[in-house]
C-alpha cells in the first residue's frame, strides 16, 4: 500500500444529511431506554396497557388467517391496503358519523407513517405548517425532516384559537394545520365542537389543509363524543383524517390508516411505495379478521373503564405529589394529563432527581414548536394499575421535594 493510498482509507466517509443534526431523536424514548427498570413507575410512556390487550383474540384472528390463507397472509400486497380491512375501517367511519367509501383510505404502517407520507407529498422545503401549542412531538419531528417552518397557533385550555388560527393563515399563508383534536397528546385536552366548526370554516376560506390525527377517539371515559373536524361539510375535500389500532387494538400490530381526497390519498400511496411498499399483509388480514370475529368496541369500552379508574387514581394523588401551586387539567379520555408547576420549576432539570426515585415523567418543554413552558409536564397514567400509580406519585412528590 503506498502513502497516498494510506491517505485515501483514512478519510471519514461524508457527512449524514443537516436534518438528521437539526431534527435529534425523540426525548421521550431517550427517557423510556433510562427508565425501562421494573421497578420503575413509568409516567413517562405513551404506552397502552399490556395486561388489557386482548392477546387471546388478536392471536385467534393471526391463526385462522395462516391457517386458511397462508400464502396470500404472506405474499406481497397492494400498497393502498387489504380490501377487507379499507372495508371494515370504511364501515367503521361511516357509522362514527363520516360517510366514507374503501376507495378512500390508505392503510400505513401506524399512523406516524402518515404522517411522514403526508409531509413528502405535501411540504416543500421552507414551507409553513401551523401545529398546537404544545403539539404532538413525533410530528414535530416528521415536519422537521421535511424542512417545514412550524408556527405555534395561541389557544388555551380548550386548544387552537380559531381567531388567531385566521390571523396566522393570513400572515403566514401556511400549506397545511396539524391537530390531535380529541384527548390530545400531549395535554389529553378535547377541542369543543364550536372551534371545530369554525376551523372548518377558516380552512375553506382561506384554503389551508386540515390533518386530524385521532389515535384516541375511542377512549372516552365521560362526557359526550365530539364530531371530527372532517365531518364538517366545509372542510370534508381538505381535510385528512389519520386513524391508528395501536391504542384500541395493540401497538405492535403497526396499523394506522388515512382517509383523503383522492389526489392528496394518490400522492401518498405513491410515497409509501418508496417508503414500504405496503403495510404487512398478515397483519392486515389479521386485524380484519378480528374486526368481523370479534367485538371491538366492547374490548375498548372495557380499556376505556379501566382507563377512566387510572386517571382517577393519578388526579386523587397528584395534589399531594405536586408542589403547592401546580395546576392540572382532567381530561374526558385518552392517555395523557398535562401539569403545570408553580413559576421557577423546570421539569428538565429536575427528571433526573426524579428518575433516582424509580418514577419518570416527559418534560413538556419538547412539545413546544414555540416558547416552551419550562414548568410543565406530561404524565401518562394508563400503563399502571391504580395502586401502581399512588406509589408512582409517592415516589414522585419525594423527587419533587
Amino acid at each position: 500500500m503506498t502513502v497516498s493510498d494510506r491517505v485515501i482509507s483514512s478519510r471519514p466517509p461524508p457527512a449524514l444529511a443537516g436534518r438528521v443534526a437539526v431534527v435529534g431523536g425523540s426525548p421521550v424514548r431517550d427517557i423510556l431506554a433510562v427508565t425501562a427498570r421494573p421497578e420503575v413507575v413509568n409516567f413517562a410512556g405513551g404506552l397502552p396497557a399490556p395486561g388489557l390487550f386482548d392477546t387471546e383474540g388478536i392471536a385467534a384472528a393471526f391463526q385462522d388467517v395462516l391457517a386458511e390463507v397462508p400464502q396470500r397472509a404472506l405474499q406481497y400486497s397492494t400498497t393502498e391496503g387489504e380490501p377487507a380491512l379499507r372495508a371494515a375501517l370504511a364501515d367503521r367511519t361511516t357509522v362514527r358519523g363520516l360517510a366514507t367509501a374503501p376507495d378512500d383510505l390508505l392503510v400505513t404502517t401506524g399512523s406516524q407513517q402518515a404522517l411522514s407520507l403526508l409531509a413528502t407529498a405535501l411540504l416543500e422545503p421552507g414551507d409553513t405548517v401551523l401545529v398546537e401549542n404544545p403539539c404532538y412531538l413525533a410530528a414535530l419531528q416528521a415536519f422537521g425532516f421535511a424542512d417545514a417552518r412550524v408556527v405555534a397557533v395561541p389557544g388555551d385550555a380548550d386548544g387552537v384559537d380559531p381567531d388567531a388560527l385566521e390571523e396566522l393563515v393570513v400572515r403566514e399563508r401556511p400549506k397545511l394545520l396539524y391537530t390531535v383534536p380529541t384527548f390530545q397528546n400531549p395535554t389529553g385536552r378535547t377541542l369543543p365542537a364550536e372551534r371545530r366548526a369554525a376551523i372548518a370554516r377558516v380552512a375553506a376560506r382561506r384554503g389551508l389543509w386540515g390533518v386530524e390525527d385521532d389515535p384516541y377517539g375511542e377512549l372516552r371515559f365521560e362526557g359526550e363524543r365530539v364530531p371530527w373536524i372532517a365531518s364538517y361539510e366545509e372542510a370534508r375535500d381538505r381535510t385528512v383524517l389519520l386513524g391508528s389500532f395501536s391504542k384500541v387494538m395493540a401497538p405492535g400490530l403497526r396499523l394506522g390508516w388515512l382517509r383523503a381526497p383522492a389526489a392528496l390519498r394518490r400522492a401518498c400511496a405513491v410515497a409509501k411505495q418508496a417508503a414500504d411498499l405496503h403495510t404487512p399483509a398478515v397483519n392486515q388480514l389479521a386485524a380484519a379478521r378480528y374486526l368481523a370475529d370479534r367485538d371491538l368496541d366492547a374490548h375498548v369500552a372495557r380499556v376505556a373503564a379501566a382507563y377512566g379508574e387510572r386517571r382517577d387514581a393519578m388526579l386523587a394523588g397528584l395534589a399531594d405529589a405536586l408542589p403547592e401551586g401546580s395546576s392540572w387539567n382532567r381530561p374526558e379520555g385518552g392517555m395523557f394529563l398535562w401539569a403545570r408547576l408553580p413559576e421557577g420549576y423546570d421539569t428538565t432539570a429536575l427528571l433526573p432527581r426524579v428518575v433516582e426515585q424509580d418514577v419518570a415523567y416527559v418534560p413538556g418543554r419538547p412539545f413546544h414548536a414555540g416558547v416552551p413552558d419550562p414548568s410543565t409536564m406530561r404524565l401518562c397514567f394508563v400503563t399502571h394499575t391504580p395502586e401502581e400509580i399512588a406509589e408512582g406519585l409517592r415516589r414522585l412528590g419525594k423527587g419533587l421535594g
